[in-house]
């Protein structure tokens, strides 16, 4: 039906070509009725054998021919599950690659896309070609126009390929295909690049919670280095008075017991609270002040509003170890060790200070321990939290941890 539609449409505007050439004067008079008659007659093969072409194309390209797929104007309809924007970027770079695309006009406001694309000589020249009566209007463009209708966090592309002419000329001409080829060129190439972002989308997945696992791993083996010369000096000083203060190593176990209590290991990187790492900071004070006793004084100065905000566990009793540890009992008569929380806009700042030896035979936060508490900010908190180490007035040191007052999200930490 498709080549008899075509052999009939170009056998009537042949024979009504043939009647007004045959009335026309240099005509008029001379018996030209067979020629014209074997004239057409070539016009004709040459109509068939380009539908004929024109077929088997269609066929080698879509597997299968339809009055869909037959057709020189070709439309199709891809939901793309991206935002508006993200779609017509992929559809724009699609169209852009096509082969022989040229004249393209691209409107990102209104989403719209038009080009126009050389159409490309399928067999080749042939020495017939003038005789082809599909030739006889020039070589045509083909063109293109799409659009992107948003949806709800989707865009809907609608893509439209035909010949630079009127729709009159699809009884008298086929494309070859070539409609066929752009529109699946298109299609399949908005297909690849949505898959090849979920590919991306899945690696970056992968990634994230392979670093996410990672940044537990360095924050347990960062908790984890606490000296553990704290407990056993604890526990041999508490032996040691068993034997002559019983009452004294009574008080010392009783404070190491609460110590261990608010010790327990949390799951995962889960937070703490300041209230909780007061407590535990409470008990190893007062265990070293059983050992260095009246060396060592303690001032603690927390609101209670501020007991429930998250804290990372141990990070406090480090800066209190470092204050005594650095400051405290290298002095001869001991000091201070002041513990002070207090609310800035959105973050909570906590303070420890000493009035012990200060810079001078301190480590000036370049220790371990230092550095550690540094490192576990930066891997739960990023640059949102900050530890500042500067001199305290008149003697001594202040090391001030400053930390958001809302716990970072699952998603939020690097």
């Amino acid at each position: 039906m498709f080549v008899a539609r075509l052999v009939v449409a170009w056998f009537l505007a042949l024979l009504f070509i043939a009647l007004v050439l045959g009335e026309s004067p240099p005509f008029r008079y001379r018996d030209t009725g067979g020629v014209t008659m074997l004239l057409i007659f070539l016009a004709l093969l040459m109509v068939v054998t380009g539908a004929v072409s024109h077929l088997r194309r269609v066929r080698l390209i879509a597997g299968h021919i339809d009055s869909d797929t037959l057709g020189n104007r070709q439309r199709r309809r891809v939901e793309v599950p991206f935002e508006a924007d993200e779609a017509f970027d992929l559809l724009d770079a699609a169209i852009r690659e096509l082969p022989r695309t040229e004249d393209i006009e691209s409107a990102r406001d209104s989403l719209q896309i038009r080009a126009k694309v050389k159409r490309p000589l399928t067999y080749g020249r042939s020495p017939f070609e003038r005789l082809n009566p599909g030739n006889w209007f020039g070589h045509l463009r083909n063109q293109i126009y799409a659009t992107v209708t948003p949806g709800n966090g989707a865009g809907s592309v609608t893509l439209i390929c035909e010949p630079e002419a009127g729709a009159w000329s699809d009884w008298f001409r086929v494309d070859d295909g070539t409609n066929l080829e752009n529109a699946e060129a298109i299609t399949r190439a908005i297909t690849r690049r949505v898959a090849e972002k979920r590919r991306q989308e899945k690696r970056r997945a992968e990634q994230s919670e392979s670093e996410k696992e990672r940044t537990v791993a360095r924050l347990n083996l960062l908790h984890a280095q606490v000296e553990p010369h704290f407990l056993y000096n604890t526990l041999a000083s508490a032996q040691y008075l068993t034997r002559s203060e019983p009452a004294q190593a009574d008080r010392m176990l009783g404070h190491l017991i609460h110590y261990l209590r608010h010790s327990l290991p949390l799951n995962d990187d889960a937070l703490s609270t300041v209230g909780d790492e007061l407590e535990r900071t409470r008990a190893y004070l007062e265990i070293m002040r059983l050992r260095m006793g009246p060396r060592l004084s303690l001032q603690i100065e927390v609101p209670d509003a501020l007991r429930a905000v998250p804290l990372p566990p141990m990070m406090l009793q480090t800066l209190v170890e470092n204050a005594i540890k650095h400051g405290l009992e290298p002095k001869p008569g001991g000091g201070t060790v002041w513990i002070t929380a207090r609310r800035d806009d959105g973050a909570i700042a906590i303070t420890v200070a000493d009035d012990g030896c200060g810079f001078s035979e301190a480590t000036s936060g370049t220790g371990i321990g230092l550095k550690n508490v540094r490192e576990r900010l930066r891997l739960i908190y990023g640059g949102a939290a900050t530890l500042s180490v500067v001199s305290n007035a008149p003697e001594g040191v202040a090391s001030t941890i400053t930390v958001p007052a809302q716990a970072p999200k699952a998603g939020d930490a690097p």
